[in-house]
């Protein structure tokens, strides 16, 4: 019995002090952006908060356009989002739940495209980017990837496990259209995988790192992490300014985890309970 009694505390001590450990560098990036690089540099580092982070900002904002870098990654990732979300439902809605000529083929083609590694499409990206003319722009970063396997595997699952082919059927009957039953019916179905999905992608998008550093050239078009990225030097980095840029940089991707936790945890267990 005592054993018994035990168990659930010592699972939740476990989870508690692994929760620790990972909130950890969060703690210590909010603390060193409120202090100087000297006072991050001493032994024992600084363990609370200081009052630099109003100095570190100013630095910040006079080596990069910190809040135009700001914009233009908040830009990018909701177009991203918003073109991925467009893109891969209608995806994954065509190959759930409609019947044509080499659809399996055509699907497992696009399942196959997951096992290429990310830096084969480098130079490829590159060479075609420029043939555009898209290179220092911001559509450069958002439209190539609006239809990824994942997003159309992920939603052509939610679709054949969530979506009834009977209403469907009935909707289309009495005379909706295909695009009406997309828009009316199946998007209001797709919703916890939609937040899923959506909120992968701002993830990804906000820290994409290869991406503008391939296709941007100029100081003023970066992202964050390729801006944050250029105050690196081997000799004067001012690391209470790095920190200050990532601490800003974090917290609308922890305001937005904490909006959309229940969507998130929602369409990843959609379909493993009936």
């Amino acid at each position: 019995m005592r054993t018994e009694k035990l168990a659930p505390w010592a699972a939740y001590a476990v989870v508690g002090l692994g929760a620790l450990i990972m909130l950890a560098p969060f703690y210590f990036m909010f603390v060193f952006a409120t202090h100087t690089r000297t006072e991050i540099f001493s032994l024992p580092p600084p363990l609370l908060f200081g009052g630099d982070f109003l100095d570190n900002l100013r630095i910040l904002t006079s080596r990069i356009p910190f809040w135009r870098n700001l914009g233009w990654s908040l830009y990018v990732a909701v177009a991203n989002t918003a073109l991925t979300l467009l893109f891969c439902s209608m995806g994954g809605y065509a190959f759930g739940l409609f019947e044509f000529r080499y659809k399996n083929a055509l699907f497992a083609f696009v399942m196959a495209t997951m096992l290429l590694p990310s830096f084969m499409n480098m130079i490829p990206t590159f060479m075609i980017m420029d043939v555009l003319g898209w290179i220092d722009q911001p559509r450069a970063l958002y439209i190539p990837g609006a239809a990824s396997a994942f997003g159309i595997f992920l939603m052509r699952q939610f679709v054949v496990a969530s979506v009834p082919k009977d209403l469907i059927e009935a909707a289309r009957m009495d005379g909706c259209g295909e695009l009406r039953i997309y828009w009316r019916i199946v998007l209001p179905l797709l919703r916890p995988a939609l937040g899923t999905l959506g909120l992968i992608t701002f993830i990804a998008s906000w820290n994409n790192f290869i991406g503008p550093l391939i296709v941007m050239r100029s100081p003023e078009m970066y992202t964050l992490p390729l801006a944050l990225r250029s105050l690196q030097s081997p000799v004067d980095t001012e690391w209470g300014a790095l920190m200050a840029g990532s601490a800003i940089a974090t917290i609308p991707l922890v305001i937005l985890f904490m909006l959309s936790s229940r969507q998130l945890i929602s369409g990843l267990t959609a379909g493993a309970v009936k």
